[in-house]
Parts: structure tokens; C-alpha cells; sequence
């Protein structure tokens, strides 16, 4: 039986959720409908509020995103990508190589243990390395706290950035609020049977990458009417935002208080190379630095793309170069970490099995 308690922290979040996603929404801040959720998450799992977002809740949310990417996917997007598909690896090796400089770096200087910087400063697919981060040595904990505090510095400086270099002149495409009701059935048969797929083939981030791919497809083709109403999508914003707020606890600052000023420099530093690397690119490619910021951001997927679908960037771009890096990230990974851990000074390196 939920708890008078239960419900009235979860009512004061959503309220206080709502009106910090007016304040940036009223600011033309991208994303306002995520930013807002998940900064009021952070401080009511940092105070203790001890709430969580429901996995199956979080694996929704997801799909629906999945979907919302795929109803942007044309068969010129497609054209497009396969045109580019050297370009678009170019820009995600770059962006897995800043990543394991970074914990190559952290790791000679001892500031934060071999496999643990390795997988905290990993650039993407947070929850999986999380998960496989304990079976390489590493500790789980302060790896969740780093990948996740890349995963806020990313969403906070992508959403300005957006802000800046988009014209709050011109309103974002919105999606109507009227949808047709079988178009609706569609997508959400999409997103079942995309995320079923997925999981089958134990494809990394299931619930997202599934029904994305498999919507572009039936989209593209003609085959499939997509369409998801306002509300669907505003709840599945806030349902991402407080998944990842609500992951900051108290308990985990205070067992990482003294690792903080690193896990910063980190972050920094690769959002930092990320940025100078999407520089690069508009000096290289016909592409604005937006696309190219968004393209190269360190992760998370989703969040992306919710920023990338408010802003004027190039979305089929940015979603390319972002789900392939993730792929990249998660097979790349173990061989990163163990390259780093045999870098580690001699009495950080962990012991061998």
C-alpha cells in the first residue's frame, strides 16, 4: 500500500518539476520538459526523498523516444547517412578516443583508480557500464556517479548551447496535438515489437535503440504512419529527467566527496574535446556547429535526442553518429579498460585473477 509520505513527495516533485520545466520553457531553453524533471530529481535524491523512477516506467520512456526519432527518419535522411557513414564513424572514434584519453590521464596522475576512471569516463551506454564496470575491478558505485554526472554536464551544456545558437524567433516544429488515433496504435506496436526485437538480440540500450531502428525502417518505407500525442511525449521527458536526477543520493556523494574534484576534471575534459572536435567538423563538413556539438556530445542517447528534436539541428546526423557510438562504446569498452588498468601505477592497478 503506497504511503501518505510516498505520495507527497512524488506530488511536491512533479510540482516543483513543473515549474522549473515552465521557467526554461518560458526561456526557450530545448529540452525544457527534461532539464526541469531532472534538476528537481537532483535535489530530492540528494536530500534523501529516497524515490526511484520503475525500471519498466524508464523502458517506456525510452520507446517512446525511440519513436519519436524514427517518425524524423525520411528515406533522403537515410540516403543522406549512407553517404556520410564515413564521416559519421570518423566522428564517433574521435569522440571514444577523447574518452579513453581521459581515463588514460586520470589513471597516471592516481587521481582516481585504473578501471574505475576507465569505465566512469567512458562516453556513453551509462547503465551498461555500470553494470559490467564491477566485473573488470572497478567500483560500481563511483562509476555510476561519474557516468552520470557526465550524463547532467552533457544535457546542461547541450541545452545551452541550443539556447544560444537557436532562433527563439521561430518557434520548434511541434508535434500536433491532435493525432490520429490508429497512427497512435501503430507507433505504440512499433515500440512493443521494436523493443522485443532488441532485447532478443540483446542489443545494447534495447528499449530505445530497438524501436528507433525499427520505426525508421517501416517509416521510411512507407509502411507505417507514426504518431505520438503531446502528452505521451511530455511524460516520457519528465520520466528520463527524474530517472537520471533521482539516481544522485546523499549516500553516494558523501562515499565520493573526495574523488569529486576528479570525477569534474573528467567530465570536463571530455565534454571539453568532444567540443573542439565539433569545431573541427564544421571546418571539415557543411554542417552547423550545433549539429556538430550534439553529434559529439559524450552521451546519453536519449537526452540527445530530445535536445536535437527541439533545436534546428540536423537530427538524422546527430542520431547516427549517437547510436553508433554507442555500439562502439560498449564493444570497445572491456578492451579500453584493461589497455588503462595496465597503464595504472603499481599500487592502483587491480589485482589479477
Amino acid at each position: 500500500m503506497l504511503s501518505f509520505r510516498f505520495l507527497g513527495l512524488w506530488t511536491a516533485l512533479v510540482a516543483a518539476s513543473g515549474a522549473l520545466a515552465y521557467g526554461l520553457a518560458v526561456a526557450h531553453f530545448p529540452a525544457a520538459l527534461l532539464l526541469g524533471p531532472m534538476l528537481a530529481a537532483i535535489t530530492f535524491g540528494v536530500g534523501g526523498a529516497g524515490l526511484g523512477v520503475p525500471k519498466p516506467g524508464f523502458l517506456a520512456a525510452q520507446a517512446m523516444i525511440g519513436c519519436l526519432v524514427a517518425k524524423a527518419v525520411t528515406t533522403e535522411i537515410v540516403a543522406t547517412i549512407t553517404e556520410d557513414g564515413w564521416i559519421i564513424l570518423a566522428v564517433v572514434l574521435v569522440t571514444v578516443v577523447a574518452g579513453a584519453v581521459v581515463g588514460w590521464a586520470l589513471t597516471r596522475l592516481r587521481i582516481l583508480p585504473g578501471t574505475t576512471a576507465a569505465w566512469g569516463s567512458s562516453p556513453g551506454g551509462a547503465a551498461a557500464m555500470v553494470a559490467m564496470s564491477e566485473e573488470y575491478g572497478a567500483d560500481p558505485r563511483l562509476v555510476a556517479f561519474m557516468q552520470y554526472v557526465r550524463v547532467v554536464a552533457v544535457v546542461l551544456s547541450a541545452s545551452a548551447v541550443a539556447r544560444l545558437l537557436t532562433d527563439v524567433a521561430a518557434p520548434a516544429a511541434a508535434v500536433p496535438d491532435a493525432t490520429p488515433p490508429l497512427a497512435v496504435l501503430a507507433t505504440l506496436a512499433v515500440a512493443a515489437a521494436g523493443f522485443g526485437l532488441a532485447y532478443l538480440l540483446r542489443m545494447p540500450a534495447a528499449a530505445l535503440v530497438g524501436p528507433m531502428l525499427l520505426g525508421a525502417l517501416l517509416h521510411a518505407l512507407g509502411l507505417v504512419s507514426m504518431a505520438l500525442p503531446v502528452s505521451i511525449l511530455d511524460l516520457a521527458y519528465a520520466t528520463i529527467g527524474w530517472y537520471v536526477g533521482l539516481r544522485f543520493r546523499r549516500e553516494t556523494l558523501r562515499e565520493t566527496v573526495t574523488a569529486l574534484p576528479g570525477i569534474l576534471v573528467a567530465t570536463v575534459a571530455v565534454i571539453a574535446l568532444c567540443a573542439g572536435w565539433a569545431y573541427g567538423l564544421t571546418r571539415l563538413l557543411p554542417i552547423d556547429f550545433l549539429t556538430a556539438y550534439l553529434a559529439t556530445s559524450p552521451g546519453g542517447l536519449d537526452s540527445v535526442a530530445i535536445i536535437a528534436v527541439g533545436s534546428k539541428a540536423d537530427v538524422s546526423f546527430v542520431l547516427a553518429v549517437q547510436t553508433l557510438r554507442l555500439f562502439v562504446v560498449l564493444i570497445t569498452g572491456p578492451l579500453l579498460a584493461k589497455w588503462i588498468a595496465k597503464g595504472a601505477p603499481a599500487k592502483d592497478a587491480p589485482a589479477q585473477t
